[in-house]
């Protein structure tokens, strides 16, 4: 009985008989204690067992107790331990016992087996604290620890078996057979009493702990309580512990065990040796091309082409996530819509998602590259601290410190994110924005909002909204004299979002205006769920969104269900097209791209982050600059595989920030590849291959002693062993070794395989697709600015500017001939802005490399030294090898391509040539003379010479230095003089591939100039 119940007990006496029958239970002597011939348990029965598999969840390891801690969920529910005594070793001790038998106790416990080896005299010492313990809890001590523990002891104490007591020196070896099964039946009656199987000391006898039967773990191996000296009290330089007694501290990489002796020493090496041969060879090995993974046979991968698709199976993935959600991106942007149009609310938006795991238990862990403010304003801080707020559960790291690890160039570059470790998308596509992007690469993004100018336009929207709003006839006016919330609008947000000008003056026509005249709740593009974002709280509004309503609104619904619909203002469940207003479902249409995400970054950069809802540039009079990206899909081994190296990254920084060294931020753990094969999920479309992960990892990025540059190797080998083609999309492209300035080897070995084509009389194909202008802030008509122009220094100067670039290579040996190999190429597009026509590049962040219809790479790195050293940039990437393959042709004959890699390469073949809705052309076979020269060289020179006609277009081959560029921007534009005929030009348009100016600015030296801070910063930042 609680003592608080009775207030009236002397508490200082039971104080003093508590410390007195402490003293009691400490003194006692339990080798006089009998107890014989007490009731036991019966044995459990087969058929009592539960049919299915019970399993300790994966997510036990972030609840781990104190080991001496009741109610810890340490064995598997329904199973038995099952003990049995293998073999007896006898040896001779040089104390004074003489020969010692040494016992191999197998146990095992539903899908575990392991093995303990233990001396009589440990059996004794465990049986003797058992009987301590069976009599201190039957002691009711008034403390609030022991009547917790006593609470929980579900059972009366009960007997306990007895143990065998005779000598070792004296058995004989006809006994030692008895013996064991005497020791066998004591472990297996006391394992099914609940009351002492769950005390600490019998998990330590069995060497078990709180991580030793989860099922993700992998099978049990080798445990022992291991005793940790206390920190802080040592000097340094001097290791020491007790007299005569030498400690060691942990080196790098380095765990140093103390055992008692030689024989346990080596069992602990044998046992840690037969575990690592029979479950870690791959951990062990070489693998190919010095990855740090291996090749993963039959694994389930899917590939992506622009985001759309992406985004939406990374939502998918994430809802179905039941333990952990790992991520890691170069930048990271939480108010991102994964799915779109937005048709459900906030709840498909990113910040929105991870809330909603988190709350159900999963724990989600994301790392940040940590940016050099002053050159970048991705503003990791903010995506830091908005996630961070969003719930316990989710925890996010930012790496590296620049002054602590003098890391003030490289960057983290990796996008991932792993589901469970069992799904794991690798490629180039970071959550954040300006990614999102379909495959028709949309120019424009207003939605079907109405830009009022002038007055006769306004006069007509307030007239016709007007009719709209009196004809309508309600049955009950008097329902709306209860004033409904009306959110207001935000200081921040564009108002053209609002359907109007950028004039406050003009607000009093708007439509929404007229909502909240008739006090009609609306729905807002800016809506969300309780986020840290101040445009949003769910709390106050679960209002679906709209973000644009025509001018001319159309009513459909009569006047029973807007009756229905007024009765149930927030019953909105569906359609981005549609609002409940009490007065009928109100048609619109939606924008794509919200607030910041609607961008043009070499027009101008991002600015005010922490402000995403708020447009930066007009888009009424600038284009978007549309995103063409790849990525991927993972499973099984090969996600395990991905997970390990977030895993590893996690655990580094961990150590190496003094902030995260709390136990908030835990340590992570990985999964054990012999349940890799057992989905609970599954991406939708995806087929088998043969899968490899490769990175670029240093010490300062992973902490590993040696550098991989596993995706560099694996490029180069690809390249060199392709036999018929290879198809190359990446953000940069920048290799053609000189071993001073620039080191990879990619461009080299695109030269040399051309050149052996050549001169083994093969046909040979090379496609190149890269963005038109590198990814920098800086008006191109001026010549573009410093850090614009040194990128294109060194593109052009690996495909044709110098002898060591890719052309200057060929030209050798080849003359003109070149042009029947090797194609450059890139992207662009264009559509009517206000009712003017424009144009803009679609901007090429792939990392993609197809070889032979049999061979993919996506990933993260760019063509450059930055992501394909090793030792600067961290980077992701996967190697797809189909076993699956499909009939085409190649070459003009039959060949069997693979089911992955040709499915991929026909989907980029079909984007950027325009034949998604039109197969009028055979693209099946990519080396042919009648495709390379007649559909992609064609297609590309036609829609080039059509946008130069139309807009002078920029960069162009006729503009050589800045002089002649002065001249051709004041020349006058076809779109601009002309329309119509402009726009008849364009309808001859197919696509969106152009080709790549070669000799633009070919006469200007595009290296930072003396003086400016480009010139200052080391030429390894552009290379």
């Amino acid at each position: 009985m609680s003592l608080r119940s009775e207030p009236s007990v002397n508490t200082s006496a039971l104080q003093k008989i508590a410390a007195d029958m402490s003293n009691l239970i400490e003194n006692l002597d339990t080798r006089e204690l009998h107890f014989e011939g007490e009731e036991m348990d019966s044995d459990v029965s087969p058929s009592d067992l539960k049919i299915q598999e019970v399993y300790i969840p994966f997510s036990a390891i972030y609840k781990t107790q104190g080991f001496k801690e009741p109610n810890i969920q340490t064995y598997l529910s329904g199973y038995p331990i099952k003990a049995q005594v293998l073999a007896v070793e006898r040896f001779t001790s040089t104390s004074r016992d003489g020969s010692i038998n040494l016992y191999t106790i197998e146990l095992t416990h539903g899908e575990f087996k392991w093995q303990v080896k233990r001396k009589f005299k440990h059996f004794q010492e465990f049986h003797r604290e058992l009987l301590t313990y069976k009599a201190f809890i039957r002691i009711p001590l008034p403390t609030r620890r022991h009547t917790f523990r006593r609470q929980n002891v579900k059972e009366e104490p009960r007997e306990m078996p007895s143990l065998p007591r005779s000598s070792e020196n004296t058995i004989r070896e006809e006994q030692s057979i008895g013996k064991r099964k005497q020791l066998e039946d004591y472990l297996t009656k006391l394992l099914k009493m609940p009351m002492y199987r769950n005390y600490h000391a019998t998990t330590e006898f069995l060497a078990i702990s709180q991580l030793s039967f989860i099922h993700d773990l992998g099978p049990k191996g080798i445990e022992g309580m291991i005793m940790k000296r206390s920190g802080g009290h040592r000097i340094p330089g001097l290791n020491c512990c007790g007299h005569r007694r030498a400690c060691y501290r942990w080196s790098k990489r380095t765990l140093i065990l103390k055992c008692n002796s030689y024989r346990h020493a080596r069992w602990w090496a044998g046992a840690i040796e037969e575990f690592i041969q029979k479950h870690g060879t791959n951990f062990l090995k070489d693998h190919r091309f010095g990855s740090y993974a291996a090749i993963q046979e039959n694994t389930l991968a899917k590939w992506y082409v622009n985001s759309k698709g992406y985004f939406e199976d990374v939502a998918n993935a994430m809802e179905e996530a039941e333990e952990e959600i790992f991520i890691t991106d170069w930048w990271l942007s939480p108010e991102i819509f994964l799915k779109r149009p937005v048709v459900e609310g906030n709840r498909w938006r990113l910040d929105c998602i991870l809330k909603r795991k988190a709350q159900q238990g999963v724990r989600i862990f994301i790392m940040l590259y940590k940016e050099v403010e002053l050159a970048l304003g991705i503003n990791s801080e903010y995506s830091k601290k908005t996630l961070m707020r969003l719930h316990p559960n989710i925890k996010v790291m930012r790496h590296p410190d620049h002054v602590s690890s003098s890391v003030y160039l490289w960057a983290h570059h990796e996008k991932l994110v792993i589901i469970d470790q069992s799904v794991a998308f690798v490629g180039g596509i970071d959550l954040a924005y300006g990614r999102w992007d379909d495959n028709e690469h949309r120019l424009t993004d207003v939605g079907s909002v109405k830009r009022v100018t002038t007055g006769p336009s306004l006069a007509s929207l307030v007239a016709e909204t007007s009719e709209s709003m009196e004809s309508l006839s309600f049955k009950d006016k008097n329902k709306f004299t209860k004033k409904l919330p009306i959110r207001k609008s935000v200081d921040d947000m564009d108002s053209k979002l609002k359907g109007i000008g950028k004039s406050r003056k003009l607000y009093k026509f708007s439509f929404y205006r007229q909502l909240q005249r008739h006090h009609l709740q609306s729905a807002d593009s800016i809506s969300s769920t309780e986020s840290t974002s101040s445009y949003c709280n769910h709390c106050r509004s679960r209002q679906h969104l709209i973000h644009g309503l025509k001018p001319h609104l159309k009513l459909f619904r009569s006047s029973n269900d807007s009756e229905q619909g007024l009765a149930r203002p927030n019953a909105d469940t569906g359609s981005i097209r549609s609002l409940h207003t009490g007065v009928g479902e109100l048609h619109g249409e939606t924008r794509f791209w919200h607030g910041k995400d609607y961008c043009n970054f070499v027009f101008k950069d991002w600015v005010q982050l922490d402000k995403p809802f708020a447009d930066f540039i007009d888009r009424y009079t600038t284009p978007r600059m549309p995103w063409h990206d790849i990525a991927s899909v993972v499973h099984g081994k090969a996600a395990r595989d991905v997970a390990r190296h977030f895993i590893q990254r996690w655990n580094f920084t961990k150590i190496m920030k003094s902030k995260y060294r709390s136990l908030s931020y835990p340590f992570l753990l990985p999964k054990s590849q012999t349940t890799a094969h057992e989905l609970k999920y599954q991406v939708p479309g995806s087929v088998r291959a043969n899968v490899q992960l490769l990175r670029s990892a240093a010490d300062w990025s992973a902490g590993i002693k040696y550098y991989e540059e596993s995706i560099h190797t694996a490029y180069v080998y690809v390249i060199q062993n392709s036999k018929h083609f290879i198809y190359i999309e990446n953000q940069f492209f920048i290799s053609c070794s000189d071993d001073k300035v620039v080191f990879n080897k990619i461009g080299d070995a695109i030269a040399q395989r051309i050149l052996k084509a050549h001169r083994e009389n093969q046909r040979y194909r090379v496609y190149v697709v890269i963005p038109l202008l590198p990814g920098f802030e800086g008006d191109i008509s001026t010549g573009g600015g410093n850090a614009l122009q040194a990128i294109m220094h060194f593109n052009y100067r690996t495909m044709c500017r110098g002898e060591n670039s890719i052309l200057g290579q060929l030209k050798a040996e080849l003359g003109n001939q070149w042009i029947n190999y090797v194609s450059f190429c890139g992207l662009r597009t264009h559509a009517a802005l206000e009712g003017n026509l424009v144009t803009e590049l679609i901007y090429v962040h792939s990392k993609l490399l197809i070889a032979d219809d049999n061979t993919v790479i996506i990933g993260s790195a760019n063509i450059n030294d930055r992501s394909m050293l090793g030792k600067r940039d961290s980077e992701m990437a996967v190697i797809v090898q189909d076993t699956e393959t499909v009939p085409s042709v190649m070459d003009g004959e039959e060949y069997q391509a693979g089911r992955f890699a040709q499915g991929l390469r026909l989907q980029c073949f079909r984007v950027v040539l325009g034949y998604l809705s039109d197969s009028s052309e055979d693209i099946q076979d990519p080396v042919s003379d009648k495709f390379f020269k007649e559909v992609w060289v064609s297609t590309a020179a036609r829609n080039a010479t059509i946008y130069d006609k139309v807009f002078r277009c920029l960069p162009n081959d006729e503009v050589h230095n800045l002089i002649q560029l002065r001249d051709f921007i004041t020349k006058p534009i076809l779109a601009k003089e002309d329309p119509i005929r402009a726009e008849e030009e364009l309808k001859k348009i197919r696509g969106f591939l152009v080709q790549f100016p070669l000799y633009f600015l070919s006469e200007e030296n595009l290296l930072p100039s003396v003086g400016t801070k480009e010139a200052i910063v080391p030429m390894e930042v552009w290379t």
